[in-house]
């Protein structure tokens, strides 16, 4: 059972791989049915998080999915940028030279017109509760699972809540007007929305990220919350932490291989989905309660605020942004009319669902 991230060199992964896909050729493709006498089935996967953090979000279920499956495969797993760099996720899955992937939609570039409701898109939900219910309640699983249908070799398999996304910076955020020339790493979607209010989106890897904090690159991060900022060490290197936030919750989703996933047996398939459901859990209640522990006793940042009546301009804002995304295909008009419908359902419902 892997015990532990792995972490080889890129070159060496690629060597392997390349000497795999050689070795192949010519060969039978027809799955065999899995017999206890054989090897062990094996896959590589990649998350989109860097080594800390994904001792939580992804690292015990693959673990637990390794103990369950009983000798008969194993899953190694490979952090942020590791293997492959995250823009290149979606098509290293969709080729076979990962097996798998934890990740967004959106910064992995994903070919589907529904990638821009992945990651952080902007004000569509307000707690972590709200992305489960969505995908699962309100008829967002079967649009994600018609629009990667249409795409060949990547089967997408679930989409679960990660945290929110708040500023986390080394200069104060008070008011608007604070946003001017800020730069920040961030999302794509996310950051084409803040970039109307004169934020600077930046793409970095995972691992440049500290230091272009440290050197003065960026003035941040517009991509997580307290329970992240914490986990990673990002608090020790900024000052402050605005609480409003553009999104209560990351959707993140996890994809397979399609010839691979197509191979698996029927009874690791099923295991496989059971652990990716204990990672949603345990992220549920991890951020829930990270959130509010850290802002309260972290000690490490400044918390500022943007007043209520200046903030709304930013959320009426992002309305208008959700009828443009709306129009630029049929399934997403149908996500903003999903999205729309939910957040009527919640203001209508009052508290403990929506309290303004």
């Amino acid at each position: 059972m892997t015990d532990k991230i792995i972490k080889p060199s890129r070159r060496d992964f690629f060597k392997k791989a390349g000497l795999a896909t050689a070795g192949a050729v010519g060969t039978t493709t027809l799955a065999m049915p899995y017999v206890k006498a054989q090897a062990p089935i094996r896959w590589r996967m990649q998350t989109y998080a860097g080594p800390a953090l994904a001792e939580h979000v992804i690292k015990p279920s693959i673990d637990a999915f390794n103990k369950a499956a009983n000798g008969e495969m194993e899953i190694e797993l490979y952090t942020a940028d590791q293997l492959v760099s995250q823009g290149e996720l979606f098509r290293a899955v969709q080729q076979g030279t990962i097996d798998a992937a934890q990740s967004d939609d959106d910064s992995m570039a994903s070919p589907v017109d529904v990638s821009v409701f992945g990651a952080y898109f902007p004000f569509s939900s307000r707690y972590s509760l709200d992305i489960p219910v969505l995908w699962e309640w309100y008829g967002l699983r079967e649009i994600w699972e018609e629009a990667y249908a249409e795409i060949p070799g990547v089967h997408w398999i679930s989409t679960g809540a990660w945290d929110p996304c708040n500023f986390v910076t080394t200069k104060p955020i008070r008011s608007l007007a604070d946003l001017q020339g800020l730069r920040v790493f961030t999302f794509p979607t996310g950051g084409r929305f803040l970039s109307r209010f004169g934020v600077v989106p930046v793409t970095l890897p995972w691992e440049d990220i500290e230091v272009a904090i440290q050197t003065g690159e960026i003035d941040g991060v517009a991509w997580c919350g307290a329970t992240e900022t914490y986990t990673v060490g990002w608090a020790d290197i900024t000052s402050y932490y605005l609480t409003n936030n553009i999104n209560g919750a990351w959707a993140g989703s996890y994809f397979a291989n399609q010839e691979r996933w197509d191979e698996l047996p029927e009874h690791l398939k099923t295991i496989f989905k059971l652990t990716i459901d204990s990672s949603h859990y345990y992220r549920q209640h991890w951020y829930w309660w990270g959130e509010a522990h850290y802002r309260t006793t972290g000690g490490k940042l400044e918390l500022t605020t943007i007043p209520e009546a200046e903030w709304k301009t930013v959320e009426d804002e992002a309305l208008a942004f959700w009828d443009e995304v709306a129009e630029t295909s049929d399934r997403n008009r149908r996500v903003v009319e999903i999205l729309k419908k939910y957040a009527e359902t919640m203001r209508g419902a009052g508290a403990p669902y929506r309290y303004t």
